[in-house]
């Protein structure tokens, strides 16, 4: 249990601080660009989920493969897994960049997305999406460091990059004027510099998960063996994702103002899921090393510690979120000067009917 703490917390950490600084995107472009704006970056989120969780899903395929090749010495078979994911990692960026660009319009239109922001909302996703090959590229360096068991630095590197985006939103936001364009820019900056930071790591590393950029190659065994794990994974997050983007059309069909307040929620639940979600993460990786050399008692062990770790998070969170009603003012203005909210005692019968 506690080695699964350990592993866990820098894995939480890490998507906590990614979400917060996702909210300092919001937060910025809420505070000194208007409520049209922060509706515009918001009603892009569910979208962008829906487009890139498959490849997501499948770098939990690398992890897992790796995590079992790493654990059981197969240095050759480890060392072709990196090579192969990395790879893919690089393909799929390059694919997500070409559908963002010629398809956000079209995918924004179909979601409702009103008149007033789908413009702005266009410019963020195709900037967003120029910055891709850098968000796979580090998801799926992130996932080999886990399969290792190093969660510390993909943390160290996330602190970076996330510091270095928070102060081009405030640069490319309030001096230069650049609303939505600044804001995105500032993430694919964040993003290049994640990724450079990560494959540098990769770089540098000694044994079997030491990179190689002239050994750039996909071999179909274990990219097979990839897929079998992570497109399941993937679909299943894309189908969870899609279902968002319904709920955002519909959102959108009320106006850019309801836009703007289900933006600034949403981002406040996300912290609830992160946390959860980061058990999980330890939990396959865990059990990839101890399937790699057979220990299937202690995958058993696994399980449990990771079941008993995900209620006490689940009663924390139920905890959270039926409080979470008194401070709908404080969150609203803290997205958006100008947003417009409800009084609690109405959000409260809202919420019960």
């Amino acid at each position: 249990m506690d080695k699964l703490i350990s592993f866990s917390l820098p894995l939480m950490l890490s998507g906590i601080l990614q979400l917060m600084f996702n909210a300092v995107d919001i937060i910025v472009v809420g505070q000194f660009t208007g409520s049209q704006a922060l509706a515009a970056v918001g009603s892009t989120t569910a979208l962008i989920a829906v487009f890139t969780n498959l490849f997501i899903g499948i770098s939990l395929g690398a992890n897992v493969l790796a995590a079992r090749f790493y654990a059981s010495g197969k240095y050759k078979e480890m060392s072709e897994t990196v090579h192969t994911s990395i790879t893919l990692a690089l393909i799929s960026g390059i694919i997500m960049a070409f559908v963002g660009l010629l398809f956000s319009k079209v995918a924004l239109e179909i979601m409702s997305t009103p008149d007033n922001v789908i413009d702005q909302s266009t410019l963020y996703m195709r900037i967003y999406f120029l910055g891709m090959p850098f968000f796979m590229l580090y998801n799926y360096g992130a996932a080999i460091l886990r399969a290792v068991g190093d969660t510390k630095r993909p943390l160290i590197f996330l602190i970076i990059s996330g510091l270095a985006n928070a102060g081009l939103n405030l640069l490319l936001v309030i001096v230069f004027d650049m609303g939505v364009a600044g804001v995105a820019i500032g993430t694919v900056v964040s993003q290049f510099i994640s990724c450079v930071l990560v494959l540098r790591c990769l770089h540098h590393s000694e044994g079997s998960y030491q990179l190689r950029f002239s050994k750039l190659t996909i071999k179909s065994f274990y990219l097979k063996q990839i897929f079998q794990v992570g497109v399941p994974a993937g679909i299943q997050s894309t189908v969870i994702n899609l279902s968002n983007a319904l709920l955002q059309s519909s959102v959108n069909s009320f106006g850019s103002t309801a836009m703007a307040g289900y933006t600034a929620a949403n981002n406040i639940f996300g912290f609830l899921y992160i946390s959860v979600n980061s058990i999980t993460q330890s939990c396959m990786s865990f059990t990839s090393q101890n399937y790699g050399v057979r220990k299937t008692k202690r995958m058993d062990k696994i399980l449990i510690d990771c079941i008993i770790l995900r209620l006490h998070l689940g009663v924390a969170h139920t905890s959270l979120e039926m409080n979470c009603y008194d401070y709908i003012p404080v969150i609203q203005r803290l997205f958006s000067a100008g947003l417009k909210y409800l009084p609690i005692q109405q959000c409260r019968i809202s919420a019960a009917d």
